[in-house]
C-alpha cells in the first residue's frame, strides 16, 4: 500500500516536465508511462532510453512504494482535478486511486519492476553556470544543429569546458554558431561533450530565467543536466565533431557594422517572393554604406536598400535567406559586424567590440550570373 498527498499545481507542473522524456509509442508499456517513488517525499521520472528526466515534488507520504501510470492518461486527469490537494493511493492489486476535492479516479498502475533504471552518471567532471546564461546559449546556438542523421555528432551541440569558460558550438553544413560564456565553477579540469539537440531543448525547457545554477556532470556514456529540483539525462553523441576554429576564416579584408533589426527587416521585405516551392537566394550586393538586397522567383522580384557602416566594395553575394536571418536574429546584440570576403566566401558576424561572446557563420549560395 502506497499513499501521498501534493498540491495540484505542483503535481502537474512535474508532470509536465516528465512527460517530455516519457516515449510516444513504444513496445514497452512502462515507457509510455511515468514512475513515482515515494519514501520521504516523491520523484517522478520519464524516461525514453535516450533522454530521463526526474523531479522531486514535495508531499506529504503516509507509506512508500512505487507504482507506473501512463503518462497521458495521469497528465489529462490531474490537470481536470480542482486546485486543490491530491491524494494517491495503491493498492495490492496495482489499483492507483486518485482523489481531490469531490473528484475521484480508480486507473490501473503497472509494476515498476518493468521500469528501467536511469543511467548512473560518474562524476568526474562538473560545470556549473547561471540557467537563464545556459537557456540563453542553448537558445542561441540550437538553431543550427543539424537535422541529417547521417553525421549523428552534429545532430548534437559541442560543450567544451575549459578555465576561459563554457564554449558552445553547432553545425549543420551550411551555418555555424558559437556562443561563449563565464562559468561559476569547474571540477576536475577541462572538458568537452556532445550532447544531443533533442535534450538540449529539454534543457532549455527546465531553466528558468534566473540566477540560480544548473550544474552539468560529464560520465563516461552520460551527461546529466541538474536544475533546481529536476536532473535530465542524456547519452553522450560519439564521433569526430568538425574542427570548428580551422573552419572559421577570420582574415577577411570586408568589415561592415549592420544594425541587426535594420537588416533582419530587409531580408524579410525581400523575402516575401520565396516560398518553398519558388526558391531562390536573396542578392547582397555590399557598396559604401549600404547593401541592395534582390530576389527574385516566379511570383516576381523584390528589392531593398539597408544602410550600413564600411565599404563593401561592390561585392556581391548570394545567401539563403532564412538561414542568415536566423543568424542575425539569434546574435544577442543591437549591432554586429559582418565579415566578408569574396562571394564564395563564408559570412562571419560577430560582436562589433568587446569579448567575442558569439560568432555565426553562413555559407553563401552560388549566384546564377545577372539576368
Amino acid at each position: 500500500m502506497m499513499k501521498f498527498s501534493c498540491e495540484k499545481v505542483l503535481l502537474q507542473s512535474a508532470i509536465a516536465v516528465t512527460s517530455r522524456a516519457v516515449a510516444q509509442k513504444s513496445s514497452i508499456p512502462a515507457l509510455e508511462g511515468l514512475l513515482l517513488h515515494v519514501d520521504s517525499g516523491l520523484t517522478i521520472s520519464g524516461y525514453n532510453m535516450q533522454t530521463g528526466i526526474r523531479t522531486k515534488v514535495s508531499a506529504d507520504v503516509v507509506s512508500g512504494g512505487d507504482i507506473v501510470l501512463n503518462a497521458r492518461l495521469f497528465g489529462d486527469i490531474i490537470r481536470r482535478m480542482p486546485d486543490d490537494v491530491v491524494t494517491v493511493s495503491v493498492d495490492d492489486r496495482q489499483t492507483v486511486h486518485l482523489s481531490c476535492g469531490d473528484a475521484n479516479f480508480d486507473i490501473l498502475g503497472l509494476s515498476a519492476a518493468d521500469y528501467p533504471d536511469l543511467p548512473e552518471v560518474e562524476d568526474e567532471y562538473a560545470m556549473s553556470i547561471q540557467q537563464k546564461t545556459l537557456r540563453a546559449m542553448i537558445e542561441e546556438v540550437a538553431f543550427a544543429v543539424s537535422t541529417n542523421e547521417s553525421r549523428p555528432v552534429h545532430t548534437g551541440a559541442l560543450f567544451e569546458i575549459s578555465d576561459a569558460g563554457l564554449t558552445m558550438v553547432a553545425v549543420d553544413g551550411f551555418r555555424l554558431a558559437v556562443r561563449r560564456e563565464k562559468l561559476e565553477n569547474m571540477e576536475g579540469g577541462a572538458f568537452s561533450f556532445v550532447a544531443p539537440g533533442s535534450a538540449l531543448s529539454e534543457v532549455k525547457g527546465i531553466c528558468a530565467d534566473t540566477e540560480d545554477l544548473a550544474t552539468v556532470t560529464l560520465g563516461r556514456r552520460h551527461i546529466l543536466f541538474e536544475v533546481g529540483d529536476t536532473e535530465l539525462i542524456c547519452r553522450r553523441l560519439e564521433g569526430e565533431f568538425l574542427d570548428y576554429k580551422n573552419a572559421i576564416p577570420r582574415k577577411n579584408p570586408i568589415t561592415l557594422i549592420a544594425d541587426t533589426k535594420s537588416l533582419i527587416e530587409s531580408i524579410d521585405r525581400v523575402s516575401v517572393v520565396i516560398s518553398d516551392k519558388l526558391k531562390s537566394p536573396v542578392r547582397c550586393l555590399f557598396e559604401c554604406d549600404k547593401v541592395t538586397l534582390t530576389a527574385k522567383t516566379g511570383n516576381g522580384e523584390s528589392r531593398d536598400v539597408c544602410r550600413l557602416s564600411g565599404d563593401g566594395g561592390g561585392l556581391e553575394i548570394g545567401f539563403n535567406n532564412r538561414y542568415l536571418m536566423e543568424a542575425l536574429r539569434y546574435a544577442p546584440a543591437d549591432t554586429v559586424k559582418i565579415e566578408l570576403n569574396t562571394g564564395v566566401s563564408p559570412a562571419v558576424i560577430v560582436p562589433v567590440e568587446g569579448e567575442e561572446n558569439f560568432l555565426y557563420m553562413v555559407l553563401p549560395v552560388r549566384l546564377k550570373s545577372a539576368e
